[in-house]
């Protein structure tokens, strides 16, 4: 009777899981572009799972463009480092395992870097934003993402691929 317990209890517990894309105490490693007017942003990221439904991670990301400004061409290049938090619905949505459903907040620091004499509205500081997104999983391990939303250096949206660590 105990084996019998304790392998329901382990397929259970096995079953949780799996309806999780994002398993407390697992890692996903993130990668991609952004959608913005500034420039084709490029990030890195990483996602640890903190609790059932809960991600917490950080992201590195860059973007170099150039314009015409004041008759002179700059080349302008953005730096980012942010921290961000998710909700995953998939639990409270009863969402299929292949999916993978989340919104939440991050903040970051841009550093913008522009040549010499250029006098335009790139400045380093702070960025907050929010995101909703969403990823596709084509087995246990690799995803696509498509986020919207956003701060820091990747705005109005990404996508790229999602890795299972």
């Amino acid at each position: 009777m105990k084996k019998l317990f304790f392998a329901l209890a382990l397929f259970l517990t096995t079953l949780t899981q799996a309806q999780n894309p994002i398993a407390k105490g697992q890692a996903q490693f993130n990668a991609g572009f952004g959608f913005s007017s500034w420039g084709i942003p490029l990030y890195l990221g990483l996602d640890y799972g903190v609790h059932k439904d809960i991600t917490v991670g950080g992201e590195l990301s860059f973007r170099s463009y150039r314009d015409n400004w004041q008759g002179s061409n700059y080349h302008h290049a953005i730096f980012g480092l942010l921290a961000n938090g998710n909700y995953h619905f998939n639990h409270l949505l009863e969402i299929p395992l292949k999916w993978d459903l989340y919104a939440g907040l991050n903040v970051g620091f841009y550093l913008w870097s522009s040549n010499n004499g250029y006098d335009g509205d790139g400045a380093s500081g702070l960025g907050l934003g929010a995101q909703l997104g969403g990823r596709y999983y084509f087995n246990e391990k690799i995803g696509i993402n498509l986020e919207l939303g956003g701060g820091n250096t990747v705005s109005n949206g990404k996508i790229g691929i999602s890795v299972k660590l």
